[in-house]
């Protein structure tokens, strides 16, 4: 469809004047502020904590009432709960020898004291990838430091098949 070039200036116009309103509101961050790398500094922290099995430094990411919401498990409410979630969860992991990995290219979006992040994940043992999934995270600002209020991750595939229970021994034969 071949537009006048009024049409042309008039959608410029409303794109300008949408974006003005969206970014002086806070809705919107230019690509890269402050906030923005904030927000994914998180995540390379968390990160750098859980492949080298600290705990209390990933705990220390999230706000005092945060809910972390992993797979497979009940939430954990609060601080100290998700101290005591990652602390078991580090061990398995580290026994296991597992990397967690994030690709650094996510979405994030920030809100005035509030963001969050949206990504894909995998999961390595010994160089190969054995899970991969995607995260949210949404952060709240307090004090100049963002910290997680919500976080959850789910893998892609679905969790494997239990393994089938094993056959009963067979019944003694009966004496005659």
């Amino acid at each position: 469809m071949i537009r006048s070039k009024q049409s042309n200036n008039i959608a410029l116009l409303a794109v300008v004047l949408v974006s003005g309103f969206l970014a002086s509101t806070g809705i919107v961050h230019a690509a890269g502020s402050p906030d923005e790398a904030g927000i994914r500094a998180q995540t390379t922290s968390w990160i750098k904590a859980y492949n080298n099995g600290d705990a209390k430094a990933i705990a220390a990411l999230y706000t005092e009432d945060a809910i972390l919401l992993p797979p497979g498990a009940p939430g954990a409410k609060g601080r100290a709960a998700i101290l005591a979630y990652m602390t078991q969860d580090i061990a398995a992991s580290k026994q296991a020898g597992v990397v967690f990995n994030t690709d650094p290219k996510t979405d994030v979006g920030v809100s005035g004291n509030m963001g969050w992040e949206s990504g894909t994940y995998t999961v390595t043992l010994k160089g190969t990838v054995v899970e991969s999934g995607k995260f949210l995270s949404v952060s709240r600002k307090s004090g100049g430091k963002w910290l997680y209020l919500r976080d959850t991750w789910n893998a892609d595939a679905p969790p494997p098949p239990a393994a089938p229970a094993a056959p009963a021994a067979p019944a003694a034969p009966a004496k005659k």
